[in-house]
């Protein structure tokens, strides 16, 4: 990762070790926090736990709830994925440009991707190797002319790994679209000649895959950040009486790249650029990254898989017949058991301790399971505090729930996620 030391600190701000804030900052966040009322209310100020053990809880929205409020790079579909504006409030104000901010579980790379459009450096790891797939492209992003141009050259007329199940999602003439690009990346892939291009490509067509609109390559499914299974979609054919229209994946792709592109500006490209050069991105375990340097990260945000809410071999069946990955030989992270979610998050925890610099924070988002009645911060503390870090408050950003929540049939303080619940921890300087 190279020089992990911060950047000099800014006049009259005092910085620790951690190229965040010092003590006396902390307590300036905790009344930050306790005073907010940017979006008309005001914050609500609880503890958790009890005696001298407790710890504040502050909750309010502290961030909108708006889906288009963001970067347009971020518009990339995954399952259980926050918005940007939660990694955004705590890398402005826990660091400083050029700190290191790390997510363990990247995902889709939205802090990875905020943290570089701030001017810190990103790193992540996640054990889905989709993953890098979706994040790199992004902090590289290519010109849309070359994208165009790339798109225009290939030969996507192939029956290379056709399968006939797949008709249920695609039209035939798309299907074999498909297959040629499918083939042509793996080709790359395999003679080491797969470029920032044809990477950008991969990762849109990736997202592109399914969804609800004629934006995506596949008939109506839901929702658009996974697959449901061959003999689901054709329930949701004969249901709807559909039959997959034909979609020109070059006009697709292109599209969506327009789209991905729209909002960046020379002076972010050139941010990515630099960005892409300093980062560091990571397959395997969160809980084991020898890869990374001890003490080397300022900030870490995150949010792990909560228990069994989500199933990502499931959820992600298409994506790894497309990109030429088994998903059988993937050790996805999958608790039933709340011991077990537990014990994994102190096996986490203890390795962001030792990659974590003296004063590095951890925001550890989890949220309401099973109808309300688990709250993952209530395990979050005593893990993190069995791993060594310190635990100092907890964010609770409490909003309605959002258009794509509706699609599942969700409501309100009934079941799934209402409210973003972050542990903010610190490894003792």
């Amino acid at each position: 990762m190279g020089d992990t030391s911060p950047p000099a600190p800014p006049p009259g701000v005092r910085a620790d070790a951690a190229g965040g804030l010092g003590t006396t900052e902390v307590a300036a966040f905790s009344r930050e926090l306790a005073a907010f009322d940017a979006f008309g209310t005001a914050t609500q100020v609880r503890q958790l736990g009890t005696g001298a053990a407790a710890i504040p809880v502050y909750v309010n929205e502290f961030w909108t709830a708006r889906q288009r409020a963001a970067h347009s790079l971020h518009e990339v579909s995954y399952r259980a994925c926050f918005k940007p504006q939660l990694p955004r409030f705590f890398i402005e104000r826990l660091t400083r440009p050029g700190a290191a901010v790390y997510d363990p579980f990247m995902g889709r790379g939205t802090t990875l991707l905020e943290a570089a459009l701030q001017g810190r450096r990103p790193v992540g790891c996640d054990i889905n190797p989709l993953s890098q797939m979706l994040v790199r492209p992004r902090l590289e992003p290519p010109d849309l002319d070359a994208v165009v141009a790339r798109l225009a050259s290939l030969s996507l007329d192939s029956d290379e790994g056709y399968r006939d199940d797949l008709l249920a999602f695609y039209h035939p003439d798309t299907l074999r679209q498909l297959c040629g690009l499918r083939a042509y990346l793996a080709t790359r892939q395999r003679l080491g000649t797969l470029d920032t291009v044809d990477a950008w490509i991969r990762m849109v067509a990736t997202n592109r895959l399914t969804g609800h609109s004629a934006g995506f390559l596949s008939v109506y499914t839901l929702p658009p950040n996974q697959a449901v299974s061959v003999a689901s979609q054709e329930k949701i054919n004969a249901r709807r009486q559909q039959t997959p229209p034909w979609r020109d994946l070059r006009q697709v792709v292109a599209r969506k790249s327009r789209s991905l592109l729209a909002d960046l500006t020379p002076t972010q490209n050139q941010l990515l650029q630099q960005a892409a050069g300093q980062a560091v991105l990571l397959t395997g375990s969160s809980d084991a990254t020898p890869a990374l340097p001890a003490a080397s990260v300022h900030l870490v945000v995150t949010s792990p898989p909560f228990l069994d809410v989500v199933d990502y071999q499931t959820d992600n069946w298409l994506r790894c017949w497309f990109n030429g990955i088994d998903p059988n030989q993937v050790s996805w992270w999958h608790w039933r058991r709340l011991a077990d979610w537990q014990a994994a998050m102190t096996r986490t925890f203890s390795e962001l301790r030792r990659v974590l610099v003296p004063g590095g924070w951890v925001a550890f988002e989890v949220g309401e399971v099973r109808r309300g009645k688990v709250q993952l911060e209530a395990a979050v503390v005593p893990a993190g505090q069995a791993a060594g870090l310190e635990p100092l408050l907890v964010v609770v950003n409490d909003q309605a729930f959002t258009k794509t929540a509706n699609c599942w049939g969700v409501d309100n303080h009934a079941k799934g996620t209402n409210t973003n619940r972050i542990v903010l921890l610190r490894r003792p300087a």
